[in-house]
């Protein structure tokens, strides 16, 4: 992101989370045929979109890292996602994932990076390539991990409680800023919260004229 952008040029995000949250959660999948899009997905990202956010995927792919796939698999990956997701109406923006893990099988996958969640490292560099206003923008995800990455990043996160969160490791990180079913009902909170915005600094604007 060029250092000569003002914030008024940049847009907000929607990150999104993958398995799990865009299409079922079936570990260490790579098979095109089996990705599936949970539902309400198509409704709740067309809305965003329609709404000025970009839409971008970060995904911890650790199967990579644990000798399970190529990494060369998740190109056929996000392709079926494309696919599966322009069928809905829907393009996405980005599509950004980690293939490593500390301790891995596969020695040059073995690190402690910055961009596997909830670390913000696939965030920060999505913000820097697509010119992103990280404190108005989101992620969405099924598990803590991803809600401490989004406000590692400056954003707020949501997640989607549909059951894959089973620790419930608790810090001030990781508390949500909303609670969610679906992508669907997620989106419509989030735009709730921009209209809720867009008041109050409306309602500002005409304080300030008449001052």
């Amino acid at each position: 992101m060029s250092a000569s952008l003002h914030r008024s040029d940049l847009a907000p995000a929607v990150f999104l989370d993958k398995d799990g949250t865009l299409v079922r959660d079936i570990p260490y999948n790579v098979d095109p045929r089996q990705i599936r899009l949970l539902p309400k997905v198509g409704a709740g990202l067309r809305l965003l979109a329609a709404h000025g956010y970009r839409l971008i995927v970060v995904s911890n792919q650790s199967g990579v890292a644990r000798g399970l796939f190529e990494e060369q698999a998740l190109s056929v990956v996000e392709t079926r996602l494309r696919e599966l997701l322009a069928r809905q109406g829907v393009s996405l923006d980005g599509f950004y994932y980690c293939p490593h893990l500390p301790n891995a099988r596969i020695q040059r996958y073995a690190r402690r990076c910055n961009c596997r969640k909830p670390r913000a490292g696939m965030l920060m560099r999505a913000a820097s390539e697509h010119a992103i206003d990280l404190a108005r923008s989101w992620l969405l995800g099924d598990i803590l991990n991803d809600v401490e990455a989004a406000h590692r990043a400056g954003c707020r996160g949501v997640l989607i409680d549909n059951g894959n969160e089973t620790e419930w490791k608790m810090t001030a990180q990781r508390i949500p800023d909303w609670i969610a079913p679906d992508i669907g009902d997620a989106a419509r909170l989030i735009i709730g919260e921009q209209r809720r915005h867009s008041a109050v600094h409306a309602s500002w604007g005409v304080r300030v004229g008449h001052a």
